[in-house]
């Protein structure tokens, strides 16, 4: 459900990482909403680490400040690595299918180096001298392999 509701607050919408982060969250909530009652809290669990990733990086984008931003983008870094982590050891312990973890694990990993050339290139930025609040959305797209 998307809508034409545009402003510069919500440009992180514009964001692949962000699109990428949604479809993880998505594919996540697949897979972990129909385990069986006795893995629930895990199933939660790692429905909420995905989901965490997502908001992380909006809350970042919303924020005033270029630290902030790069703050958030850690903590969607940190959750996504207490995702990547539950994956791990449910495949380890047999309780995510072959397919399901390897689906999971190929976005995590596209996402995970998404956000790490994303908070690089922003690195550089802040330690260059030449961010500027109206780049946000021009260099995050850039930065995470694309065009402007």
């Amino acid at each position: 459900m998307e809508t034409n509701y545009r402003n510069k607050n919500r440009g992180y919408q514009q964001l692949r990482v962000w699109q990428d982060a949604i479809d993880f969250y998505v594919s996540c909530s697949r897979v972990f909403r129909t385990w069986p009652y006795d893995l629930r809290r895990v199933a939660s669990q790692e429905i909420a680490s995905a989901d965490s990733v997502h908001r992380n990086i909006a809350e970042g984008y919303c924020r005033r400040f270029l630290r902030e931003y790069l703050q958030f983008l850690n903590f969607a870094l940190g959750s996504l690595g207490e995702s990547v982590s539950g994956l791990i050891a449910y495949h380890k312990a047999g309780q995510l299918q072959p397919a399901d973890f390897d689906s999971l694990n190929a976005l995590a990993f596209k996402l995970e180096n998404g956000l790490l050339k994303l908070v690089e290139s922003l690195e550089r930025k802040e330690m260059s001298g030449d961010w500027i609040d109206h780049l946000v959305l021009k260099e995050s797209n850039i930065a995470y392999g694309g065009s402007e």
